[in-house]
C-alpha cells in the first residue's frame, strides 16, 4: 500500500494518499504531484487499493500532515472519514485534484487550484483556511451545497420500453395527422415542511420546486433558498435547517442521499481546515 520516497529538501512531513482512480485515469498528473511533493518535503506515499486501506493509511499517519490526490469523491470520502473519527479539527487537509474537470468542480468551488503543480505547492506552502461544514443527524457531511430537487415526473419517469413504445405511437400519429402543439409540462413539486433555526419557512400545504442549503464558507451560517410552485423565492440565513414530509431524496454536494422523511442539517463553524494558496486564504 505504501511506497517510501527519498527525503525531500523541505521540513514538512507529509502523508500523501493517492486514490486508485486517479492513478488509473491520469498517471502523468499523479507523477507530477508526487515529484513536487517529494521534492519539497519528507513525504510518505500511500497507494491504497480500497476503502479499508484508505482508512488505514490515515489511522497510521502519526504526526504527518495528510495530502490527498484524487477527484471530488476522494475529497468527500476523506472529510467524511476524518469527521467520523473526530479528527477534522486536528490539522488542515491538503488536496491535489486529479481527474476530468467535471469531477473537480467541488474542489474548485472551495478555492483549490486545478493545476497539479499549483495545488501541490499550496499543499506545501499554502495557508490553512478554516471552513464551515454542514452535518446532518445521521452524521453525513456536506462541504458546500445541499439540494432537494422535486422528483422526476412524466416522461422522465418512463422506463426504456415505455419510452420506445411512446416514440412509435408518436411516429404513427405523425404519419396519419399532425399532432397539435404540446403544452409545456408543469414543473414537478414537493410537499415539504422546512424550518430554519426553529422558524417555519414552508409548510406541507405550499408545494415547493426545490430547496437549497449552502454553507457560506466561514461565517457559521448557511444560505437557505426555497423556490415554491407559485414562483416565490424565500431566502434566509440559518445555523440549522430541518426538512420533513413525504419520502424525499437529496443531493449533498455530488452524492445522493435518502429517501428520508425528515433530516436536519446543522452548520459546524470552522469545522475543518483546507490548505489553499496564500493569496486565496485571507
Amino acid at each position: 500500500m505504501s511506497a517510501a520516497q527519498p527525503p525531500g529538501n523541505g521540513t514538512h512531513h507529509l502523508l500523501v494518499v493517492i486514490d486508485p482512480v486517479a492513478r488509473r485515469t491520469d498517471g502523468e498528473s499523479v507523477r507530477i504531484a508526487k515529484d513536487v511533493l517529494s521534492a519539497g518535503s519528507h513525504a510518505k506515499i500511500c497507494l491504497p487499493e480500497g476503502p479499508e486501506e484508505f482508512a488505514r493509511a490515515f489511522s497510521r499517519r502519526g504526526s504527518r500532515r495528510p495530502v490527498v490526490v484524487g477527484d471530488d469523491r476522494t475529497l468527500l470520502r476523506t472529510v467524511a472519514l476524518l469527521h467520523r473519527e473526530r479528527e477534522l479539527a486536528d490539522e488542515a487537509l491538503a488536496f491535489v485534484p486529479v481527474g476530468p474537470e467535471p469531477a473537480l468542480q467541488l474542489a474548485s468551488s472551495l478555492g483549490v487550484p486545478l493545476g497539479t503543480v499549483a495545488a501541490a505547492r499550496a499543499a506545501l506552502d499554502g495557508a490553512a483556511h478554516r471552513l464551515d461544514l454542514l452535518v446532518d443527524d445521521s452524521d453525513g457531511v456536506v462541504l458546500r451545497t445541499l439540494r432537494i430537487p422535486a422528483p422526476a415526473t412524466g416522461a422522465a419517469a418512463h422506463t426504456g420500453v415505455t419510452a420506445v413504445w411512446d416514440t412509435c405511437r408518436a411516429l404513427v400519429r405523425t404519419l396519419v395527422r399532425p399532432d397539435p402543439p404540446t403544452p409545456p409540462a408543469p414543473p414537478s413539486t414537493h410537499r415539504l415542511r422546512v424550518e430554519a433555526d426553529g422558524v417555519l419557512l414552508n409548510d406541507l400545504d405550499r408545494p415547493v420546486e426545490s430547496v437549497a442549503v449552502r454553507a457560506q464558507g466561514g461565517g457559521g451560517l448557511a444560505d437557505v433558498v426555497i423556490r415554491t410552485s407559485a414562483g416565490e423565492t424565500v431566502t434566509v440565513e440559518a445555523k440549522a435547517v430541518t426538512v420533513s414530509g413525504a419520502d424525499f431524496r437529496y443531493r449533498a454536494d455530488i452524492q445522493v442521499g435518502g429517501p428520508v422523511r425528515t433530516r436536519t442539517w446543522t452548520v459546524r463553524a470552522g469545522a475543518w481546515g483546507l490548505m489553499l494558496p496564500v493569496a486565496e486564504s485571507g
